[in-house]
């Protein structure tokens, strides 16, 4: 992500509702498109050059998601990676038209990591339905403030969303309009104020890793809607999708995607 301090000599057009501000020295293409958010007062913006290719056969693609970027554009028209990767596709490809591409899952905007795509409907198909039917492992690191007393263990509780505020509450026991979710979590390391923890969710309940662990005591940090003392200049929290294993929907070949942190941040690169 480059930061953009003004609008003077930029370039300007609309994709949907949502500015693009380019250089023509960033950009020789005819049309341009960039993930605008605005933190601080400061407008970032990603080109399709910028995406991290995880992983992209005829079938799939796995990115490496930034923090502070939709998985999938709204209908508010805000830009998503989605339409950043189908950019990508159109160019690769010479398209005339938009690209196909299929999403079979997400991560919340705040969050980093793998992120699967299908680039035709037959493999979004088949991996809606593996993670359906569980068939996919997904492996999340996340760094907390505060150490677990037991270094592993299988964490369940009850989740109730409020759909209003778009925040869950995580009970022991179950209550009306909850839903059971599990995760097992592992300390792997501790710096002097954080620790980190591998998370293997076996349900995927809306924020559930950030509820959890702060139901715990354990919030994660940057995370102040679940129980952090202070946010992350960014934006961003630090849970981060670092793995994904699977059998590739057209070849059944199994695959294991691994996702770098966040460069640049000294917690991630401490803990690393």
């Amino acid at each position: 992500m480059r930061p953009v301090q003004t609008r003077e000599n930029f370039i300007y057009t609309t994709i949907g509702n949502a500015p693009c501000y380019h250089t023509p020295t960033q950009c020789d293409k005819d049309f341009c498109i960039f993930a605008p958010r605005v933190i601080n007062g400061v407008i970032f913006k990603m080109h399709y050059s910028e995406l991290e290719i995880l992983y992209e056969d005829n079938h799939i693609i796995a990115i490496n998601k930034p923090v502070g970027l939709m998985v999938q554009s709204d209908k508010a028209g805000n830009i998503g990676l989605d339409d950043i990767i189908k950019e990508y596709l159109r160019v690769k490809y010479n398209k005339k038209g938009e690209a196909f591409l299929g999403v079979a899952h997400r991560i919340d905007r705040p969050v980093s990591g793998v992120v699967i795509f299908a680039k035709r409907s037959k493999p979004l198909k088949r991996l809606n339905e593996m993670f359906r039917e569980k068939e996919i492992k997904k492996t999340y690191w996340a760094v907390v403030a505060n150490r677990p007393d037991k270094l592993e263990g299988h964490l369940l509780h009850w989740l109730k969303k409020n759909e209003q505020k778009n925040i869950s509450h995580a009970y022991e026991q179950e209550v009306k309009g909850s839903l059971q979710c599990e995760l097992d979590y592992k300390w792997i390391k501790s710096l002097d104020n954080y620790h980190l923890l591998e998370i293997d969710p076996h349900t995927g309940r809306h924020h559930q890793i950030r509820v959890q662990l702060s139901k715990m005591g354990w919030p994660i940090k940057g995370d102040v809607k679940y129980g952090a003392r202070r946010g992350n200049t960014d934006g961003s929290i630090h849970l981060h999708a670092r793995k994904i294993q699977f059998k590739h929907p057209a070849t059944d070949q199994l695959i294991e995607i691994v996702a770098p942190p966040p460069q640049g941040d000294s917690i991630w690169k401490a803990v690393s």
